[in-house]
């Protein structure tokens, strides 16, 4: 059980990484902002997705072996279901209504979760890696 619990917290490491680092950044410099834009907000509800199902599944695999690491996890599932349900949805308000200096407040915020997320999933890796 620990093996998976590893196992699905590096895929959330993993994909949240890629996602932020490679594909968002590969379609703004690949595509013009016009495009690139609508493509971006159609990808982010199915990426929360994804880091809700695997932070979810990491921390319910862990809750008997190591309290630290599923709460740690279970962190990243709740803010994720903030940054889905009330962050994104004020971002493209913000943007569809031409609001740049609130769009900027809001889209740093998201980077900062995204980050912290990042972090956090490694916190665990390396500490269930010292388990194994």
């Amino acid at each position: 059980m620990l093996e998976f619990a590893l196992l699905v917290t590096a895929l959330m490491f993993g994909g949240t990484t890629l996602y932020s680092f490679g594909f968002a950044a590969f379609v703004f410099t690949a595509l013009p902002a016009e495009t690139a834009g609508p493509l971006i907000r159609r990808a982010f509800p199915y990426f929360y997705l994804f880091v809700l199902a695997t932070s979810a599944v990491a921390a319910i695999l862990l809750i008997a072996r190591d309290p630290i690491s599923s709460a740690s996890m279970g962190v990243i599932a709740v803010t994720t279901v903030f940054a889905r349900q009330v962050l994104m949805p004020a971002i493209n308000a913000a943007t569809d209504s031409g609001d740049k200096s609130r769009f900027k407040r809001l889209h740093t915020l998201s980077v900062v979760i995204t980050l912290a997320h990042i972090g956090c999933a490694a916190f665990v890796i390396i500490r269930l890696a010292g388990q194994s």
